[in-house]
């Protein structure tokens, strides 16, 4: 994903708002990621993912391989004690 300073994104607003209706760009400020400028109908088409619910019949193989090789990382490990509870 191209990133442009928060500098040069005041400096040439108009040019990159084109540029983000074609891919998302990272803002940054003080050499650090900051922010995402993308198309409207890209933000809506990932806020419908986030709402999106399956049923266990719908999901392919591959999402079930990936559920079942999934590892709960070492820093969590505390929280067994309520799952095995």
């Amino acid at each position: 994903m191209p990133k442009v300073s928060s500098t040069d994104l005041s400096n040439k607003l108009g040019q990159y708002q084109d540029e983000a209706l074609k891919r998302p760009l990272i803002i940054t400020k003080n050499n650090r990621d900051r922010l995402v400028m993308m198309s409207i109908e890209e933000y809506r088409r990932l806020k419908q993912l986030d709402r999106k619910a399956l049923f266990v019949e719908e999901l392919t193989d591959a999402d079930l391989e990936t559920i079942n090789r999934a590892e709960i990382p070492v820093e969590h490990d505390h929280l067994n004690v309520e799952y095995e509870g």
